[in-house]
């Protein structure tokens, strides 16, 4: 997917999560553009339809065996360097796995800024140093991990961590865990943050 202004400064790359270029993603992409953004959101999957909510543990076993985290940064990695010379600005906001993928983007030099909603994984990737200005979002509380000590470590590398009353996916609004009011608070805090990056 790709949304293009006729003289746009600034692109950001929005990377969806396990299931795919959904109507949530899109709508993530339609939001930005509005907001005088191009926007590109690359199909890591190379399928024709996203996966279903209720296919997570058949979508999350699809992109950890066809894809994974480092295919993927790759991947970015490789579309950041290929739009670097359109854009004064390339942004990366990742969602779930796209968060983590973000985050394994940010420390390379062409990126210049990066947001990342949910990204549990980053947990494993604690030693990435980021080169460019970078925020994360996270729930109150995950399943598989302590919140509070990934955000403590987080924050010893100086990297801004907002923690909300809400569950994984509360910016989602086809998820089960939707928050309506954080949603809107991580995504004023993103805009602000693009705006002064």
């Amino acid at each position: 997917m790709r949304l293009k202004h006729q003289n746009s400064e600034a692109v950001i790359i929005v990377v969806h999560e396990i299931y795919g270029v959904n109507l949530h993603i899109e709508e993530v992409c339609k939001s930005l553009f509005k907001a005088g953004y191009d926007v590109i959101c690359p199909d890591l999957l190379g399928q024709a339809e996203a996966f279903e909510y209720s296919q997570e543990d058949e979508a999350y076993r699809s992109f950890i065996s066809n894809i994974g985290f480092s295919k993927a940064s790759d991947i970015m990695t490789k579309l950041v360097v290929e739009v670097k010379g359109n854009y004064q600005k390339v942004f990366i906001v990742g969602f779930s796995v796209g968060a983590t993928i973000a985050w394994l983007c940010s420390d390379k030099e062409s990126v210049s800024g990066v947001v990342g909603y949910y990204g549990s994984r980053i947990r494993d990737f604690l030693d990435v140093v980021p080169l460019c200005p970078t925020i994360l979002f996270f729930p109150q509380e995950e399943q598989s991990f302590d919140v509070d000590k990934l955000i403590s470590s987080l924050e010893e590398k100086k990297i801004p961590a907002y923690k909300f009353n809400s569950y994984h996916g509360f910016s989602n609004p086809y998820s089960t865990n939707y928050h309506s009011e954080s949603s809107k608070n991580a995504y004023n805090t993103m805009i602000d943050f693009l705006m002064n990056h």
